[in-house]
């Protein structure tokens, strides 16, 4: 590259005008494609501009949010570029989710501008009237009741580079333990830079990735469309996942980069052999898996199968943690998430809160990043109860080895994963006990070979009153009505006593025990 060109580039990070910079290079070149439509980095980059217009009409300009719920679709990639270059802050929610959960994260977030799929429906409309905040409201896709068209209205402004562009925040919500999710938030913002050189995951002209998992979820936002996009590499979204279809996607699109969870893995794994042999995936270089740990048999028959292409993180949403381990490097050391990157600082303390010695097992803690330190917005408490100094905890449980590698054993009993989504049994536990013969309830996570785990209330009912397939069906259809169906138990378990502490606390532990223990 040349001086000038460099200066461009460097300019384009700072001011969050990346996409910009490709389009102008590479007006052409496929930004993205989906079953929603596709588009080149030149009207990928021209619809932003619109949209920070029609924004800014509205009043809506830096220091002020944006709440985007949406398919894997290019007017969410639209919205984010938009925000990344106004100032804005972007906040992108689970569409699972039911309208009063969606309508919370709007109004928690201060959006003012709340853009919506037309595929959701009825619970988008419900999540408007929950945000009065929110004063612009535009469907993609359809129409919402309430909600102006966002094509029609976009086609109304210029599409050329904004004045004065200013990097804009993004804030994502994590369920939260109490029952409200959490906004992830940083008064200071990290800038996107493309991944090329000697980057472990870089870029090179003709690669493409692919987008597996939803795009408002932490990692595939992250790794399936900033990074590639700010590096002017094409993606590919899946609307919804499938195993045959990612073969298929793979071996059409040429894909070289692409995010996975271990749930995906065991679906492909579980294709039948000629299934798997009909596909070519020779063109994947960098497939990272992470969200959820990955039984060690499943891993190393992806390794068999597509070679040592794979690699494997640890990190959190909120910043810090840093592992990362490729197939050779953890073939050495089966079951690692590997060593962190020498900018992280990692330690595993006890119950005490002191460090503990090579191969203990403790909670892990990281340090939390010295630009952008996050807490929870409008949640000191919250904030608070993460931290130890300067180290924060998402709850997990391992170890490091003689040679510093980590190995995670277990987690938090507050907090479930299945097939990578995070879920906290208290806000199941919540909405079970309005239940009227729900006496009590500790809500776990159980084995499922699948998914990892799959979410279990355990029930003890009011006096008199006696299980039966009857009620566990009425108790989990209540538990539909009230949460997201990915929250809702698919099964439960009754219970004369529920173990208590000597201060009367229900020991989640010791229920979740009974399950995994031999």
């Amino acid at each position: 590259m040349t001086e000038a060109s460099n200066k461009m580039l460097d300019q384009a990070i700072q001011n969050g005008m990346l996409v910009a910079y490709h389009a102008g290079r590479h007006p052409d070149r496929s930004a993205i494609v989906s079953n929603y439509g596709n588009r080149s980095f030149a009207e990928l980059n021209a619809n932003a501009n619109r949209l920070v217009r029609l924004l800014a009409a509205q009043g809506i300009a830096e220091g002020d949010s944006v709440a985007v719920v949406c398919k894997n679709r290019p007017e969410f990639v639209e919205a984010l570029v938009a925000t990344t270059r106004s100032g804005i802050r972007f906040t992108p929610i689970n569409f699972h989710l039911k309208g009063e959960e969606i309508g919370y994260i709007v109004d928690n977030c201060e959006a003012k501008a709340f853009i919506a799929d037309a595929t959701l429906g009825a619970p988008a409309a419900e999540a408007a009237v929950l945000a009065p905040g929110a004063t612009t409201k535009l469907a993609v896709g359809g129409a919402i009741e309430g909600f102006d068209d966002y094509s029609s209205h976009l086609a109304e402004y210029e599409g050329y580079d904004i004045d004065k562009p200013t990097p804009g925040a993004r804030m994502l919500y994590t369920s939260g333990t109490t029952g409200r999710p959490k906004g992830v938030y940083r008064k200071e913002r990290a800038a996107d830079t493309p991944v090329t050189g000697d980057a472990t995951a870089a870029y090179e002209a003709g690669d493409r990735d692919l987008c597996t998992g939803p795009a408002y979820h932490a990692a595939p936002l992250l790794i399936d469309v900033i990074q590639p996009l700010s590096s002017g590499i094409g993606i590919v979204m899946m609307d919804k996942w499938d195993a045959e279809e990612t073969l298929r996607l793979i071996e059409t699109n040429r894909i070289t980069h692409t995010h996975m969870v271990a749930t995906m893995f065991h679906r492909l794994l579980n294709l039948p052999e000629d299934v798997r042999n009909r596909y070519d995936i020779s063109s994947i270089k960098f497939l990272i898996h992470g969200a959820a740990p990955c039984p060690v048999y499943i891993k190393q028959a992806m390794i068999d199968w597509f070679g040592p292409v794979i690699w494997e993180y640890y990190a959190a949403t909120e910043g810090g943690g840093g592992f990362l381990v490729g197939s050779e490097e953890w073939l050495t050391k089966p079951g690692t998430v590997g060593k962190p990157g020498p900018e992280f600082d990692n330690k595993i303390l006890d119950d005490d809160g002191e460090q503990i010695q090579a191969g203990q097992v403790g909670t892990i803690y990281m340090r939390a990043p010295e630009t952008g330190r996050f807490q929870y917005y409008k949640d000191t408490e919250k904030t608070n109860s993460s931290y130890r100094g300067e180290y924060f905890t998402l709850g997990d449980m391992g170890y490091f080895d003689e040679d510093g590698y980590l190995f995670l054993t277990g987690r938090s009993a507050e907090l479930i994963i299945s097939g990578g989504v995070n879920i906290y049994p208290q806000e199941v536990d919540s909405e079970m006990l309005k239940h009227p013969q729900v006496l009590d309830v500790c809500t776990i996570g159980a084995p499922n070979e699948e998914w990892g785990e799959e979410v279990k209330s355990v029930v003890q009912l009011q006096t008199e009153i006696k299980p039966s397939a009857e009620l566990t069906d009425k108790l989990i259809e209540w538990a539909h009505d009230r949460l997201a169906a990915f929250k809702c138990p698919r099964t439960i378990d009754y219970v004369d006593e529920l173990p208590r502490s000597a201060a009367g606390k229900i020991q989640r532990r010791v229920v979740r025990a009974a399950y995994w223990d031999d």
